[in-house]
């Protein structure tokens, strides 16, 4: 599935969780389209059993995870991983009720192979896991479930956007000072509750 429909962006271009402080210069890899699509997620997060770090977790049988999101796919839930092995690159299907691996399909051409490169260039840069970051990320905002976390270079360093659910209210992050996935752990967060149209420019 090409990953650039469930990218979710704010009105101003302002990353959604950042681990640095916009994504404006790349069409992303995940999207969440208009106010029914957002909802729909939201109402289909509250049955999910597994954490997206859990799905990271599962997915490093398939190789490195690179990337790592929640979405609804005819109507059903799932978690999706992209991953990285020897030059080669994944998307692994984590069953969000158990955590263990339902599906691995190659990425092996269009704009998913142009994310998946995109992302691998980031966490080679990185110092921590994208599952690390997300956790600090997430510790930004109470209750909150990581729905997504996207690495990216930005400026010659990695960044990462994370996106937040807590209840219906997703919520944007950005980071005050260096990169978590290089050092520091400065944040700042603002909810937000409608922030993405479909076409905004992120990453």
């Amino acid at each position: 599935m090409t990953r650039r429909k469930f990218l979710i962006a704010s009105a101003s271009g302002f990353v959604i969780i950042a681990l640095g402080t916009s994504f404006a210069g790349y069409r992303s890899a995940l999207a969440i389209g208009p106010d029914e699509q957002q909802a729909e997620l939201a109402n289909a997060m509250n049955s999910a059993k597994v954490s997206l770090r859990r799905g990271f977790t599962a997915s490093e049988r398939e190789g490195q995870p690179i990337s790592g999101k929640f979405e609804v796919e005819d109507g059903k839930l799932q978690l999706s991983v992209y991953t990285a092995k020897n030059g080669n690159f994944s998307e692994v299907i984590v069953d969000h009720l158990t955590g263990s691996i339902g599906k691995v399909e190659s990425i092996t051409e269009g704009e998913d192979l142009t994310h998946a490169k995109a992302q691998k260039a980031a966490m080679d840069r990185a110092k921590v896991k994208l599952a690390d970051a997300a956790d600090r990320a997430k510790g930004t905002v109470r209750d909150a479930v990581v729905v997504s976390a996207i690495p990216e270079l930005k400026d010659d360093r990695p960044v990462a956007s994370v996106v937040l659910l807590a209840g219906k209210r997703f919520s944007t992050v950005s980071q005050a000072s260096e990169s978590p996935l290089s050092q520091g752990e400065a944040w700042q967060s603002e909810g937000k509750e409608r922030t993405w149209p479909r076409d905004a420019d992120i990453l």
